[in-house]
């Protein structure tokens, strides 16, 4: 073994951050703008909103808290670098989700055709996240939210998420 080699074996070069080198890099806040709002408030309103949903989920009323909940320009996105930010988008996720594991499947299609094209996208972006953290926890429920959404909005709704660079 040569001397470079050795000297690199220790180091987990999988997980070694190559564009931490590179000077024409793009950071995330070149791409988007920020949210305004300071993390504190984003953490105080998602909170908010979640005792307003679940106020609506054992009144019964899916409808109005699907819509409550992926309402433009109320959900939270930004760095995940901070720690309130990263708790109000945990928050909002375990709120998509449990309007969702409310509903009945027979139900979802008209649930999802009273959302407007803006919303339609952003509870997408919500069925992406649930599917990259949540594994099998609601996994079929989840997948039937997603077919049925494709169903209505078509595929344009995922390219929408796709090229949208703001994440929940």
């Amino acid at each position: 073994m040569s001397a470079s080699t050795a000297a690199l074996s220790g180091i987990p070069f999988r997980k070694v951050d190559i564009d931490q080198y590179d000077e024409d890099r793009v950071l995330p806040s070149e791409l988007y703008q920020p949210d305004p709002r300071p993390p504190q408030q984003v953490l105080s309103d998602t909170q908010a909103k979640d005792r307003a949903v679940r106020g609506l989920l054992q009144r019964g009323d899916v409808a109005a808290a699907l819509k409550e909940c992926v309402r433009e320009g109320e959900w939270p996105y930004g760095e995940d670098s901070v720690p309130e930010i990263v708790q109000a988008k945990q928050l909002a996720l375990n709120l998509i989700l449990s309007v969702l594991n409310s509903s009945r499947s027979t139900d979802i299609p008209a649930l999802v055709a009273t959302l407007e094209p803006a919303e339609q996208v952003t509870l997408m972006k919500y069925l992406y996240k649930a599917m990259e953290n949540l594994g099998d926890s609601s996994g079929n429920v989840v997948l039937g939210w997603h077919e049925k959404l494709v169903e209505v909005a078509g595929i344009g709704c995922i390219v929408r998420v796709m090229t949208d660079r703001r994440r929940v």
